[in-house]
């Protein structure tokens, strides 16, 4: 039987799921503020993409490091820490005086995402009781979700109203907000299992997440492959203005809500199917993203598709990541899956601005479904056999 969470219970994973939207929400906002930065510093679309893949490719390549050093700290030192960097760093976003400055605060955003992407979902987890576990990891993906509803439409509106810098510092007062919030309502944890850096050679001999890791790596190149561009794209290709611009984004970030709910519906008694689902109805979005364009209702349509399919996505395999390590490898695993990811946004945030300084816009869309598509493959051949 499960019972009624308490309000000690609720208190701190309200602060986290907040904390996983503000975190979400800055690492998305840059793309719907892609065209206004480059604006403002002279630059290109395209060039100033330069920023996404800073971020990403710090957060592929500190995860790991930045995790294992920060693993015998306390858990609400540690987390209390990692916001406080994220907020100063989002004030520095906001004085920067030129692009070189920006894309360095963002580096040290991108530290904050580092940590707190590691250890959201095993905090979650351990601030309510056993039977309350789902219901912490739903409230942490919820963030994420509402980030993509509200967060980057909502950024964006900021952006081209008062300036995309005060985007960035409406993100560091609410994030001092929920720090001062979490130092209160925070439990004092302690840490019952650590885990070296021996034990990283046994957890690379796991071959379901070996698999997880490589389907997640091309799923995140293909997704932004397009997604890092889809303002432009929007705006260039299918002829949105602005404001419509926006609402499509939001539209993206709602149907994103309606996959973690399939997710939490189907996937735990028709597993292989949900995940095989997910992954063909992603490749087929891409596809249709540039024939899509020539019609305002189709193009709306395959991005609220494309928001379900990723959502859906992400909820999955974290769920399967979380489901296949001890508690103790689990926050190091996480880690490892954000660097992943990570490096896929980076990979294809660099190829999709490969493809439309040298070819074309058009085309993002039809790269990233077949990179996809690969991922798929190995997924329906890999992961059939398990769970």
């Amino acid at each position: 039987m499960k019972t009624k969470m308490t309000l000690r219970e609720w208190l701190p994973l309200i602060g986290m799921t907040i904390s996983a939207f503000l975190v979400n929400t800055s690492e998305f906002m840059p793309i719907g503020l892609l065209t206004d930065i480059s604006n403002d510093f002279n630059m290109t679309a395209a060039q100033a993409g330069v920023m996404i893949t800073a971020y990403s490719w710090t957060v592929t390549l500190l995860s790991l490091p930045l995790m294992l050093l920060a693993c015998r700290i306390k858990p609400k030192k540690l987390l209390l820490g990692t916001l406080a960097v994220f907020a100063v760093c989002q004030v520095l976003s906001v004085i920067s005086i030129g692009f070189p400055f920006l894309v360095a605060s963002r580096i040290g955003v991108a530290c904050a995402h580092s940590i707190f992407w590691a250890i959201a979902s095993p905090l979650a987890v351990r601030v309510v009781a056993k039977e309350n576990q789902a219901k912490a990891l739903s409230a942490i993906v919820t963030g994420t979700a509402f980030a993509m509803v509200l967060g980057m439409p909502l950024g964006r509106l900021i952006g081209l109203q008062i300036g995309w810098r005060m985007t960035f510092l409406c993100v560091a007062i609410i994030s001092f907000i929920i720090l001062a919030f979490l130092t209160f309502v925070f439990p004092k944890i302690e840490n019952t299992e650590t885990f070296s850096v021996s034990q990283l050679p046994e957890l690379f001999k796991n071959s379901k997440l070996m698999i997880i890791y490589i389907i997640t790596f091309l799923f995140a190149t293909g997704y932004y492959t397009a997604y890092s561009y889809i303002e432009p794209f929007l705006q260039k290709v299918a002829g949105f203005p602005s404001n419509l611009v926006t609402i499509t984004l939001m539209l993206f970030g709602i149907a994103g809500l309606l996959g973690s709910y399939l997710f939490s519906k189907f996937y735990d008694d028709h597993h292989f199917v949900f995940v095989q689902t997910v992954l063909f109805s992603f490749v087929g979005t891409l596809a249709l993203l540039s024939p899509a364009s020539i019609n305002m209702y189709m193009i709306m349509l395959v991005c609220a598709i494309w928001g379900i399919a990723a959502m859906a996505f992400q909820t999955s395999f974290q769920a399967e990541i979380i489901g296949c390590v001890s508690t103790a490898a689990s926050s190091v695993a996480m880690a490892i899956f954000s660097a992943i990811f990570n490096l896929g946004i980076g990979s294809g945030t660099w190829l999709g601005g490969t493809v439309y300084t040298n070819i074309s816009l058009n085309y993002i869309g039809f790269i990233g479904a077949v990179i996809v598509l690969v991922a798929a493959i190995i997924s329906f051949m890999k992961l059939h056999t398990s769970k």
